[in-house]
């Protein structure tokens, strides 16, 4: 993955799943992340191990500061989610780096609808292009649970 020109120079963003912090991120989601507050580790687990991941790495550390997981086909529709900036990270733009990072990746394979829910960060993607649902009355859920 290629560095992305953005004011966070300083940590590099990979999508290597060798190099994510698994209980890391289940630290900072479950306990600090509103919409996974109390996700279980195994759960965690299983969603990225079926979701393409994005970390951004201290580069002299190399300890993970951040995290996004993707629900994609790769050819067409990508959900973005659990995106995570860690308290220490946090007010650098390191986010939009992250969401950038996805896009930059994917549009490239022909992904032409990217997805994502905030309670809060409505400005930060508003930025990035992301626009509320045009016609959100077509979109339906399933809740089980």
């Amino acid at each position: 993955m290629t560095d992305h020109d953005t004011a966070v120079r300083r940590y590099e963003i990979s999508d290597d799943p060798a190099r994510l912090d698994n209980a890391r991120i289940h630290h900072w989601l479950s306990t600090d992340a509103y919409w996974a507050l109390g996700r279980t580790r195994e759960q965690q687990d299983r969603m990225i191990e079926g979701s393409l991941n994005y970390g951004a790495y201290d580069p002299v550390s190399g300890e993970q500061v951040a995290f996004a997981r993707v629900v994609t086909d790769r050819a067409s529709f990508a959900w973005i989610c659990d995106v995570y900036v860690d308290h220490t990270a946090r007010g650098e733009g390191l986010g939009t780096r992250l969401v950038t990072a996805v896009r930059d990746e994917l549009a490239p394979l022909g992904v032409r609808r990217f997805l994502l829910a905030t309670k809060d960060a409505h400005g930060v993607y508003a930025r990035l292009g992301f626009t509320p649902l045009a016609e959100p009355d077509m979109w339906m859920v399933l809740q089980t649970g």
